[in-house]
Formats: structure tokens, sequence, C-alpha cells
């Protein structure tokens, strides 16, 4: 069967980007059902954190009840196969690497319940929104630094970037976005509050005038 995918993939990679590709579908399908009265930007947003939900509940967190009871290289099922397919581009992720493990914990649990209170302040126009939108994008960030970092200090002995899938597509994209997203957050969120402060100070400075 491998030979009617294209080349460079086997049919374990096909899936498993078809299986991505179902979540933006239902992350989609989510911002539509309940961002309708959002605005553009604010619908964007929405599919974005409702899609970092679902992975993180829907993949990470197999991964984490994987590695707890045992290793994603000794699972079985469809998750497993879909993880051992990434562990081909980093082989942490196969033999329940401790910082890896806990890094994950902490990414399903705090991440995923901060998203859902996001999702919730971004529909209801909350006050603390844009707190909640700093401090989940600088727990995105830091996840994904502290992924990556301590591989890089000693030389990437864990990390194959010999295959295009593996370099480009599984550790450049699927991390990368976890890192350009929670920057343009974080930006959107420094514009906003700015011009929340400036529309503070115009309304002082009418008050101060007109006594």
């Amino acid at each position: 069967m491998d030979s009617v995918v294209p080349p460079g993939l086997s049919l374990v990679s096909v899936l498993s980007l078809l299986a991505c590709s179902i979540q933006v579908f239902a992350a989609a399908l989510l911002t539509l059902r309940y961002g309708g009265r959002s605005s553009a930007e604010d619908r964007w947003i929405l599919l974005w954190l409702f899609y970092d939900v679902i992975v993180h509940l829907t993949l990470e967190g197999p991964f984490v009840y994987m590695s707890l009871v045992g290793t994603v290289e000794t699972s079985e099922g469809p998750l497993a196969e879909l993880w051992r397919e990434y562990g081909k581009a980093d082989s942490r992720w196969l033999i329940s690497d401790p910082t890896i493990v806990s890094i994950e914990i902490l990414t399903v649990v705090l991440d995923s319940m901060l998203a859902l209170l996001l999702i919730h302040a971004v529909l209801k126009d909350k006050y603390y929104r844009h707190w909640l939108q700093v401090v989940l994008s600088v727990c995105e960030l830091y996840g994904g630094w502290m992924t990556f970092c301590p591989d890089w200090l000693m030389g990437s002995p864990h990390l194959d970037t010999s295959s295009w899938l593996h370099m480009w597509v599984y550790l450049v994209f699927f991390n990368g976005i976890w890192v350009v997203v929670p920057v343009l957050l974080l930006i959107q969120s420094w514009i906003s509050l700015r011009r929340l402060h400036t529309l503070g100070q115009d309304d002082h400075n009418i008050k101060r005038k007109k006594m």
C-alpha cells in the first residue's frame, strides 16, 4: 500500500497528517458554531484556541497516559502509531523522556484549561481576556523552549533531520506554529491593551478639562 503514497511518505505518515487535518476541520466547525458573532480577528483566534485544545486533549493527553504507564515505543493502537511516527524525528517521545513528559503534563492540564477559559473570555468579551491570552502564550512559548533547548545544548542527539519530512514538517512546522501563533497573540494583546490605555487617558483628560 505504501506504493500509492507520495515518495518519501509512508502510509502511517499520510494517515498522521490526515488526522491533523481532521483536527483543524473540527476546530473550524467549532469556530463557526460558537464564534459567528465575533469579529474576523477574534474568529481566527478562536480557530487557533479550539485547535490548541483539541491537540492537547486528543494527542498530547494520550501521549502522557502512554508515557506514565509505559512508553510510546511499547504501546499499541492508532495513537501509539502516530506518536511512533513523530518519534522518528525526535526519539525522546518514544522512551518517556522525563523532561518531555513533565512539560506535556503541564501542557495537557494547564494549557488546555487556560485555552478553554480564554475561549470563554473571547466569546463573552470578558475583562480578563488579554491577561489569559498573555499567560497562555507565554506558557506555550516556554513549553516549546524547554522541549528543544536541553537537546540543543547536548548537540541534538535525539533529533533526526536527515529527512525533509522529519525536519520541515514534524520538527519545524508542527512545532513552529506553537511559536509563531503565541507571538502573534502577544502582539495582538499588546496592541489591544495599548488602545484601551489610550482611551482611558483620553477619558481622563476630558474629565479634567470639564473640571
